[in-house]
């Protein structure tokens, strides 16, 4: 049996620069990993199944339309006597929660499938799967800090950022991400104007990097507030937190993160808001 993490993706930034002509937005995004996820096995077989356990299991279903089987089943269209078998999901993230649990699961089955096959992990059919499967799956391929263009296809090199303690929180409210992006009522071919993502360089100190991260935004942050308002009250604690250097919310939601000065404040942090917000989801997390 094979075993891998599935780790949540976090966009610390998301800037919408336009929407293309084939009507996909145009996205730019710094992208980091947590240190823990969901968790993905493989027992290799002949047959392609899922099965799905944990406290998030009945959101994620284990249905022909679980990631987690498109990607198999993009992969073993591009390689010819592909060997699967049968996964084992363990699910704790949220689902549709703007932190790419999903992504992450479909991403985890393709190193899985790589590793049990023989296959690089840069062999090109995996990127292509990961493309044909969703738009977020390609950054998580690889698990690790990078800049995030265009539908996702565009990926920067792999960035050396200083280890960021964190919270994050989502409400229990999901939010689906194509009504987000309506509520931006681009049209194809429309663009943006509105500044530039700034540039992060590789191996910046923390200081810098919360300068930097401060003259970023994520422009889906609004039309998420409009559908679900209480990602504002998450907001709202996160950057009321002592020691909390910044909060944004990730992807399209209705996860937010905030960022602390050091891991005892995130940990106290997160202490105070369970207390608070009993029914809401709090997870401490170093993010990279």
């Amino acid at each position: 049996m094979l075993v891998t993490r599935a780790p949540a993706k976090i966009n610390l930034t998301l800037h919408v620069l336009g929407r293309r002509d084939d009507g996909y937005h145009e996205l730019e995004s710094l992208v980091v990993f947590s240190g823990a996820g969901d968790t993905l096995s493989l027992t290799l077989g002949p047959a392609l199944s899922l099965e799905v356990s944990g406290p998030t299991a009945p959101a994620a279903g284990a249905g022909d339309d679980n990631l987690v089987l498109r990607a198999a089943r993009h992969l073993a269209e591009r390689v010819e006597g592909l060997t699967l078998g049968a996964f084992r999901l363990q699910k704790r993230l949220p689902v549709a929660a703007g932190i790419g649990g999903g992504s992450s699961d479909a991403a985890a089955a393709l190193r899985l499938l790589a590793r049990a096959n023989g296959m690089r992990p840069d062999d090109p059919r995996l990127f292509e799967a990961a493309r044909a499967t969703g738009s977020d799956v390609p950054v998580c391929l690889a698990g690790q800090a990078r800049m995030m263009r265009g539908a996702g296809e565009s990926l920067g090199p792999p960035l050396r950022l200083p280890l960021l303690p964190a919270v994050l929180v989502n409400p229990g409210a999901p939010v689906e991400t194509r009504p987000v992006f309506a509520r931006l009522g681009l049209k194809p071919g429309e663009r943006v104007d509105a500044a530039g993502h700034p540039v992060i360089g590789d191996g910046a100190s923390a200081m810098e990097l919360f300068a930097l991260l401060s003259r970023g935004r994520n422009d889906l942050e609004d039309p998420a507030c409009l559908q679900a308002p209480v990602i504002v009250d998450v907001l709202a604690v996160l950057r009321a937190a002592r020691g909390c250097k910044l909060a944004r919310m990730s992807g399209s939601g209705a996860t937010c993160f905030a960022i602390f000065t050091t891991p005892h404040a995130a940990a106290m942090a997160a202490r105070a808001i369970r207390a608070q917000r009993p029914e809401w989801w709090v997870k401490t997390a170093a993010l990279r």
